[in-house]
């Protein structure tokens, strides 16, 4: 089981944050690989409606990412986007995980310490440690 929490919210379309994500990931040492694109999954399903938009003018995208960091198993990225907003979210398994600090250490390169008045980063949710 997964739980998806948001940990970053932003002012941007999914693709100028996927842009930006492989940029900042791989500038961080981490080799990104994408796994799934909900709109290229869409192609093979035209009557399939969308419940924010309808068929015609869907602009709701989901990404998912792999981020893998030496020989660490991948942590999985899913980037959801809609009108022109994006959330990130790692996908966890649910309970104690054994890779909370390389997840931590991907949280750290996407979020900025010193948030800029001109960034168009917001940050969503405070990262929760668990125990």
């Amino acid at each position: 089981m997964s739980a998806l929490i948001p940990f970053l919210a932003l002012d941007q379309t999914s693709e100028q944050v996927q842009a930006w994500i492989n940029g900042q990931l791989t500038s961080a040492g981490f080799r990104v690989v994408q796994t799934f694109d909900l709109q290229v999954a869409r192609l093979a399903h035209s009557e399939c409606p969308c419940p924010h938009h309808g068929t015609d003018d869907c602009n709701c995208q989901m990404v998912i990412l792999l981020v893998y960091r030496k020989e660490d198993d991948p942590a999985t990225l899913v980037i959801h986007g809609q009108d022109g907003k994006t959330w990130l979210s790692l996908a966890s398994p649910a309970g104690p995980r054994s890779n909370q600090q390389f997840e931590a250490s991907i949280r750290h390169a996407l979020i900025p310490r010193r948030p800029n008045l001109s960034s168009p980063i917001e940050t969503a949710y405070e990262t929760r440690s668990t125990v």
